[in-house]
């Protein structure tokens, strides 16, 4: 299973100054921006200044999933980061290494965008966590974060989560259990629940004018905010393994779907609907057989009883046909499921944009380590 927590508030933050004007960057808001700038800047072949990217999640869905998980609802989940890229990337690197803290102080978001002329300071900037108009500005502290502000964030073990690069898309996919385990049993938090959301940068010596080897790394990351209204918002994906296994009594009457090579089977869906709403869990049932029947005097037991997709063959991912973004990806969490019915996969539609079309693929796995995937046209939409 894969659910999603998309972004309530981000920004970026820089720490330089305009080299023409002179004016600094260090205390204006990039709230509205609908691109996140996460870069380190060079003057004259020389590093000039760094960005960060702040993130932050919805508090109630975050209490929500603790709840499950404590339930067992959700059991032995794994959080990652996603951002995806914008066009525009430029002056990258091959290697180079970003890493995240979880936030220790309360922060705006902010109206301001890249281009106002005067600047807007309403909102986060490298130096003020808020600064509201007609208030006063709270400063981050210099205490829990760099000496020259750029945010107050935890650090040590199990206060940071890092994805490094080598030649590669610049998509985040970032692990960061640790820092969201720690959100809920309140060990990185005033108290057990609370979140400030999450600060990335680049790691290290990366962040400034070279490594240890005396190699300097560039780079000028551009990924999507949340005010493109696009579904390549920065997200919170719970990724866990729901499914019931494919054996033993779960099975019911349903014989077992022949899995050699030379085997050539199909999958259907069973009452899939035009549409599902936001607020619903739903079951998708998967029907399996043999492609062909051969036509005999009696009924084929096949077609009377059914069968089954066998434990550790079968799996799921879906799309957006719109954009051709795979939503859910193959993975170990996309197994399929099996009760005495069919095969199925339960998902929780509130991760989902409404009036959006989405397409469920399936692929299968045959013991001579073949793979088939059936891209039929499996289609629903999710609505309000």
């Amino acid at each position: 299973m894969h659910h999603f927590i998309y972004a309530t508030k981000d920004s970026w933050i820089s720490s330089g100054s305009n080299r023409f004007t002179g004016k600094s960057f260090t205390e204006q808001n990039f709230g509205q921006d609908e691109i996140l700038e996460l870069k380190k800047e060079f003057y004259n072949n020389s590093f000039d200044y760094s960005t960060r990217v702040l993130v932050s999640f919805s508090g109630t869905e975050l209490t929500n999933v603790s709840h499950s998980v404590v339930s067992n609802t959700i059991t032995n989940p794994k959080y990652y980061l996603r951002l995806y890229e914008a066009e525009g990337n430029s002056s990258l690197s091959p290697e180079y290494t970003l890493i995240a803290h979880p936030v220790s102080k309360s922060w705006v978001e902010g109206t301001g965008k890249s281009f106002d002329d005067p600047i807007t300071e309403n909102g986060v900037s490298w130096k003020n966590a808020q600064n509201e108009p007609g208030g006063t500005a709270v400063t981050w502290s210099k205490h829990d974060g760099p000496s020259s502000y750029g945010g107050s964030f935890f650090t040590g073990s199990g206060y940071a989560a890092s994805q490094s690069f080598n030649n590669e898309s610049p998509d985040v996919e970032m692990d960061v259990s640790d820092i969201v385990n720690g959100w809920f049993d309140g060990t990185v938090s005033q108290s057990a629940g609370d979140n400030y959301g999450m600060i990335l940068k680049f790691s290290g010596s990366h962040e400034d004018a070279s490594n240890s080897d005396g190699s300097i790394t560039t780079g000028k990351l551009k990924f999507f905010s949340r005010q493109t209204n696009t579904v390549y918002s920065p997200r919170l994906e719970v990724r866990w393994d729901d499914h019931a296994p494919c054996s033993g009594s779960n099975t019911g009457s349903l014989l077992p779907l022949t899995m050699s090579g030379q085997a050539d089977n199909t999958l259907y869906m069973k009452g899939l609907r035009d549409s599902y709403k936001t607020t619903e869990k739903v079951r998708f049932r998967i029907g399996a057989r043999k492609r062909y029947v051969q036509k005999a005097f009696s009924t084929s037991v096949q077609t009377v009883t059914g069968s089954f997709v066998p434990e550790a063959c079968g799996s799921y991912a879906i799309k957006d046909i719109s954009t051709g973004e795979t939503v859910i990806p193959f993975s170990g969490y996309t197994s399929m499921s099996c009760d005495p019915t069919s095969n199925y996969f339960d998902q929780w539609m509130n991760g989902f944009h409404s009036n959006r079309v989405y397409e469920i693929i399936y692929k299968l796995k045959y013991n001579d380590g073949q793979e088939v995937v059936f891209d039929d046209d499996f289609r629903f939409k999710v609505k309000e």
